[in-house]
């Protein structure tokens, strides 16, 4: 046992911990189940529910326990994608590049219909539309242009970059951790969508197509279609078109061709079951003094429906997986218990995970932004949520005082790449939920590869777009996370309330 400064670090489990998780990894395995066997995940879907209870039974099967779905509380309906095809028939053949958004209705069988660009700008101009959208499928202008690119999509942080995550001080202007997200410029109408749809549906028109400023090359960004309450009406069906093709059509429609398209959507909405489910699972403490104090980990399990949803997040859950399975299969007995979670409804709002806050460690009733005593009892909740990227640190979220020990565990995985401890915060994924009640929660710093470029919520984000040897990095580095949070004589430092 070695003590660097205050922090207690067990090398010889730390070299254990390293040996399981790069030699004799199951990530693939775990992440091949999530994706390829049990399809898209999107919340309360049967892909959903089918993942769930995979991962309920394989974490039961590590030796975890009390490993089950939890619900916690009313979510919506369910909805699965069961066919699609979207092809131009006029002014010649071409089959397109094409996904329907969540949640929306079907064609009810093969529809052909006529093109219609929708040219209005205002709900005034919209009004010289009505009458003339029965058999019609809507199109916007855009004045999108592509651009070519000269970098790679992927890319990871360089030193440079770590550098100035690890000099940012939270007493200077806030800044975003540097990344290569690319957005595209123009497109669009000013109308109420929502009005449209209305006006569509009671018209009789078939769909609308849309794109996606970021999309190229053939990717789709496809996301949801609107309302998912258990008493919401099918939305009015949308469908996401590729970026190259919707232009192409687009010009056809502007230029006064006659363009038509074939489509056949059929998707089905479930309503035997509304509520929303995590999946939950512990390695219960052993310290008589401890045990009752928690350590968590996890990762959304959801995603959306256009591919299996890979890099966001079945990587996440996977790793967390291994983690617990690296933890088990080396007979840790921790002093604190270990839980994980794995999220749902995370893509509509964190909803998963904020219940789960709410229901477990908060009141609501006096102060919903402060933790309560249940929460006290929890150490550190730590996430991952940004694609198949290594591991290069971790974000803090402002808390100065876990900046050296978060540093200090670092240092047994600094050859792997993992050296950067920053005070700057991150969000747009679980572990608000914890910090937004002052429980300490983390996410780590990841490789950005080709997340926000090619596969964050597209039709590109399946098994393929996985690194393994990254995966199997990040597992290693989080099991040894939640090993020493566990083990630590005293909880993690929490920030101040303010």
């Amino acid at each position: 046992m070695l003590t660097f400064g205050q922090e207690k670090i067990d090398q010889d489990m730390m070299q254990k911990i390293r040996a399981e998780g790069l030699n004799n990894s199951k990530v693939m395995d775990i992440v091949f189940q999530l994706t390829d066997v049990n399809g898209p995940r999107l919340m309360n879907s049967p892909g959903y529910l089918k993942a769930a209870n995979y991962a309920k039974t394989t974490l039961a099967g590590y030796g975890l326990e009390n490993s089950k779905l939890e619900s916690w509380g009313e979510w919506g309906k369910g909805w699965e994608l069961q066919k699609s095809y979207v092809a131009m028939t006029a002014p010649y053949y071409r089959p397109l590049i094409a996904f329907p958004k969540t949640w929306t209705g079907s064609t009810n069988g093969l529809q052909t219909g006529e093109l219609l660009l929708l040219t209005a700008k205002t709900p005034e101009e919209l009004k010289a539309f009505e009458g003339k959208l029965k058999g019609k499928i809507i199109i916007f202008p855009r004045t999108d242009t592509l651009i070519p690119t000269y970098t790679s999509d992927a890319s990871r942080f360089t030193s440079e970059q770590l550098q100035t995550m690890a000099d940012y001080d939270p007493k200077s202007a806030p800044t975003r951790a540097p990344g290569n997200f690319r957005q595209a410029q123009g497109g669009g109408t000013g109308i109420n969508l929502i009005t449209l749809k209305e006006m569509a549906a009671k018209e009789g028109a078939i769909a609308i197509i849309s794109t996606t400023p970021r999309g190229r090359d053939g990717t789709l960004f496809v996301q949801g279609g609107g309302a998912y309450s258990a008493a919401a009406p099918a939305n009015f069906l949308d469908i996401v078109v590729a970026f190259e093709e919707y232009m192409s059509l687009y010009r056809l429609a502007a230029a006064n061709v006659p363009v038509k398209l074939e489509l056949d959507v059929k998707s089905r909405f479930t309503n035997e079951d509304t509520k929303g489910y995590n999946v939950i699972a512990e390695i219960k403490g052993t310290d008589k003094n401890l045990k009752d104090e928690i350590v968590m980990l996890g990762g959304h399990l959801d995603s959306w429906h256009a591919s299996h949803g890979a890099t966001d997040n079945a990587a996440g859950c996977a790793v967390m997986m291994e983690a617990v399975r690296i933890l088990k299969t080396l007979g840790v007995k921790p002093r604190r218990t270990i839980r994980i979670a794995l999220w749902g409804g995370e893509e509509q709002g964190l909803h998963g995970s904020r219940n789960y806050v709410k229901n477990h460690f908060t009141d609501t009733t006096l102060n919903p932004r402060r933790f309560n005593k249940e929460g006290d009892k929890v150490s550190g909740y730590f996430n991952l949520d940004n694609g198949t990227g290594k591991i290069r640190g971790i974000y803090t979220q402002g808390n100065a005082g876990v900046k050296d020990i978060f540093k200090q565990w670092l240092t047994p995985f600094n050859d792997l790449g993992a050296t950067t401890v920053t005070l700057q915060n991150t969000g747009g994924t679980d572990h608000q939920a914890f910090d937004g009640v002052f429980i300490p929660g983390f996410q780590f710093i990841q490789d950005p590869v080709e997340y926000n470029t090619r596969t964050h919520h597209t039709n590109m984000d399946g098994y393929d777009h996985l690194q393994a040897d990254d995966l199997k990095q990040a597992a290693t580095i989080i099991a040894a996370f939640v090993y020493n949070t566990a083990q630590r004589d005293e909880k993690l430092p929490r920030k101040p309330f303010q």
